[in-house]
């Protein structure tokens, strides 16, 4: 296993600095000059001049993706333009919100996408396995947005349970956080969840009409043990890579959902930087991004080995 993690990370290095170019020549294709955004409306020559020598915008690109890239390097993902603060500060205020949303997405996703694919499997052709079919198909179909503003007309209008926006720290207030929090992680884990059960059916079909299942019912196991121990945790690779995978892309942010609810996270910063023309803060995020899920494709090729014994031959 030494030996392929070693493999794995020297391919990692420069997968991250290939991306890395990637994502500073897509940069300039944005419209627009960010000195002259900065400049306000007067637009004076001087503090345009100023402004471009301050960010290396005179420079060639080479030398400005040399001079950005050394930074990162070292810690300093740029300033940003429009609200001169480190990058890096922004990405600390606002990684926290959206880990928290991603995570309790996650986990409202594998509890019911995992368990209706292993109902749905093991009672195939069966009202059971209609039922949960039919519930994919609508969490697959069903926009977050529309799925968010429902909820909030719902539990917050009319039955008012739940605040309807906006967002408080699990650190200063627990339960108020948990109840911002619940109806968009619902949104985003739904739509995940019925993902989740068409993989999880597919892998348990195939792993209960192996041979290895007939001989360990014929053995007299009860059908319980037979199902988790040796079909769901041989079932369990490719939603270990879908998992990831969805992880992954909630934590860059679910622009429309954190817009319905109003939750300062990832979304909303590379939104506002876009439209700011803010290249700092946009580098900085895809790049943070872009590294998140080449770690998280590292995790899961890591869990392959805890899960699948076979893997580890």
């Amino acid at each position: 296993m030494l030996a392929f993690l070693v493999r794995r990370i020297a391919v990692i290095i420069p997968t991250v600095f290939f991306v890395s170019i990637l994502i500073f020549g897509l940069q300039q294709l944005l419209p627009g000059d960010p000195a002259l955004a900065m400049a306000g409306e007067d637009r004076d020559p001087k503090l345009i001049e100023f402004l471009r020598q301050k960010y290396h915008l005179d420079q060639p690109l080479p030398i400005q993706y040399f001079l950005w890239i050394g930074g990162v390097l070292h810690g300093d993902l740029g300033e940003s333009i429009r609200i001169q603060k480190p990058v890096f500060e922004l990405v600390l205020e606002k990684l926290p919100v959206t880990m928290q949303l991603a995570c309790m997405a996650i986990i409202i996703a594998l509890s019911i996408g995992i368990t209706m694919g292993i109902i749905s499997a093991v009672t195939k052709d069966s009202p059971w396995d209609y039922a949960a079919n039919v519930i994919a198909l609508w969490g697959l179909s069903t926009p977050n947005f529309w799925l968010g503003i429902m909820l909030i007309l719902l539990f917050s209008v009319e039955l008012g349970w739940l605040p309807a926006s906006g967002y408080v720290s699990p650190f200063e207030n627990f339960g108020e956080s948990f109840r911002t929090m619940i109806m968009p992680a619902f949104v985003l884990g739904n739509a995940i969840a019925a993902v989740m059960m068409r993989h999880t059916r597919s892998a348990m079909l195939l792993v209960l009409s192996a041979d290895y299942v007939r001989t360990a019912r014929s053995k007299g196991l009860s059908e319980r043990r037979v199902v988790l121990r040796h079909g769901l945790r041989n079932a369990l690779i490719p939603v270990i890579t879908l998992g990831a995978l969805e992880f992954g892309q909630l934590l860059s942010g679910a622009v429309l959902t954190e817009q319905v609810f109003t939750i300062p996270g990832f979304g909303k910063l590379i939104v506002d930087a876009v439209f700011n023309r803010d290249y700092a803060v946009v580098q900085g995020v895809v790049l943070i991004t872009a590294t998140t899920y080449i770690l998280l494709n590292l995790l899961a090729d890591i869990a392959y080995f805890l899960v699948n014994p076979r893997m580890r031959a």
